[in-house]
């Protein structure tokens, strides 16, 4: 659910495809998870809402314009303001090449993009089970990838 409440989750989520975020925003509410909701169409963009209010969590689609999202987790890391900052790819590509990317640069997930907003609730539920506000969590690279 998308909310204003003290208790909810800040979210920034990066991504270009309107479609995309509105299937996020129907998962989010499917899944019942209370989020404060903040959209960067682009990478560019991602960087000046993180100087406005840092999140709680981003997700990061990977094909975007100005910077693709390889890019920004890169820079998300190597910044102290940002780097405690758990990041979720967001994306449609599952090819290895993309996911070790991810991995090497400190993304904490990969999360697949899907049709089925049941099955995108699902995984939001697991992401959101972890108790990132408590601590960081870098999963083996064998269970990486959410939605496979």
């Amino acid at each position: 659910m998308i909310n204003q409440e003290e208790n909810s989750w800040d979210v920034v989520l990066a991504e270009d495809d309107k479609d995309d975020v509105l299937i996020f925003e129907l998962a989010v509410e499917k899944a019942r998870i209370l989020i404060n909701l903040r959209h960067a169409i682009d990478g560019d963009k991602l960087f000046l809402l993180l100087k406005e209010a840092i999140p709680d969590i981003i997700f990061l689609d990977i094909n975007m314009p100005c910077k693709d999202g390889v890019t920004c987790i890169a820079e998300i890391r190597q910044n102290p303001e940002y780097n405690h900052v758990p990041v979720i790819m967001y994306t449609s590509y599952n090819h290895s090449q993309k996911v070790e990317a991810a991995y090497k640069n400190g993304a904490n997930f990969y999360l697949l993009k899907t049709e089925s907003i049941v099955d995108l609730a699902e995984n939001l539920k697991r992401i959101f089970t972890v108790e990132w506000k408590r601590y960081m969590y870098y999963p083996p690279i064998n269970q990486f990838i959410v939605g496979n």
